[in-house]
């Protein structure tokens, strides 16, 4: 008897995968969302608070979870940050803690601080430790890009979001650059291999929604950082839209996919494009904002829903957490 199968559970462990924190992206992207659309319709925030401590516990859960597995399994570990797709998940570590920060601003600022802190420290090591590993790494295949290589930039444009209403507007600016610059050059090189190259593989048709995420949060960060949307502001909120389009064109391929932890992508870059929305009704007091914000709201409350429920049944029919 093997030792997987003597031990069912750590076995199990061995595979559960760092793709598991784009839950928290997503948790806490419908946070802030709630929280965005509380501020523009004038309500109060029980329900965001509420959502808040549901996402922070969920995050709480999968850090113990893969901490574990680092201790226990530390090859396993190794694998995944030698993996060519899944290395670009361990940002959502550091992302995650960001949108904590992002969340807990008005309620804990001293809390959100620390998180701040600790985020951003993370982010940037992550960053250029995943850098690093692109680019001093045997030639890659067009095969082994995907949307999913947004996600270190991504990450650089969070910080300014809390980064500058705590007072750190030049490291807020520093990852700004470098992210808005990173998104360009790998905009260009997921562009090419999507039209020039096989269609992605099943289970990561969904990371498409990813090209939605750098636009929408780049112009949450530059109303921190400039304090109005201006021109360019408006070209970043058009240009998720724009690709928002784009991936709706492709939706009737993900009803053919089977579940996999990639479905999560969708979750935090629709959250992006709501808040983006809702930021953008508030700043220039577009009444038409407002309501796409509040449409993508509703749209995103359901696939959270959706993609919560999903993952919980996987979980209990073990389709989860096993070897690929």
């Amino acid at each position: 008897m093997s030792s997987v199968e003597a031990h069912p559970v750590e076995g199990r462990l061995a595979h559960f995968p760092v793709t598991f924190f784009a839950v928290g992206m997503g948790m806490l992207g419908l946070t802030i969302a709630l929280h965005a659309a509380e501020l523009a319709h004038g309500r109060g925030a029980e329900v965001s608070t509420f959502v808040l401590g549901l996402s922070l516990g969920m995050i709480g859960l999968v850090s113990f979870f893969y901490l574990l597995k680092l201790l226990l399994h530390p090859g396993a570990v190794s694998a995944e940050w030698h993996h060519p797709v899944r290395i670009a998940f361990f940002p959502a570590i550091s992302i995650s803690l960001l949108l904590a920060s992002v969340a807990l601003l008005e309620r804990a600022p001293e809390i959100a601080r620390w998180v701040w802190m600790a985020g951003a420290v993370l982010q940037g090591g992550l960053a250029l430790s995943v850098i690093s590993a692109w680019i001093g790494h045997r030639p890659f295949q067009p095969g082994q890009l995907t949307p999913a290589w947004f996600i270190p930039a991504v990450g650089n444009v969070i910080v300014p979001i809390a980064g500058v209403p705590l007072g750190h507007v030049e490291i807020a600016w520093l990852f700004f650059s470098g992210g808005l610059l990173f998104w360009i050059v790998l905009l260009t090189l997921v562009m090419n291999r999507l039209m020039f190259h096989d269609p992605l593989p099943g289970k990561m048709v969904p990371t498409l929604m990813i090209l939605v995420a750098p636009p929408a949060v780049s112009y949450l960060a530059w109303l921190r950082l400039a304090g109005e949307g201006g021109a360019f502001g408006h070209i970043l909120l058009s240009v998720a839209y724009v690709f928002a389009a784009i991936v709706v064109t492709q939706a009737a391929k993900f009803l053919k996919m089977p579940f996999a932890m990639s479905w999560w992508a969708l979750s935090f870059p629709l959250a992006a494009l709501t808040i983006a929305s809702f930021a953008h009704a508030l700043a220039v007091g577009s009444e038409a904002h407002l309501w796409i914000g509040t449409g993508l709201l509703g749209l995103l409350v359901l696939v959270v829903s959706a993609l919560v429920l999903r993952t919980g049944l996987g979980i209990w029919r073990n389709e989860i957490c096993i070897a690929e």
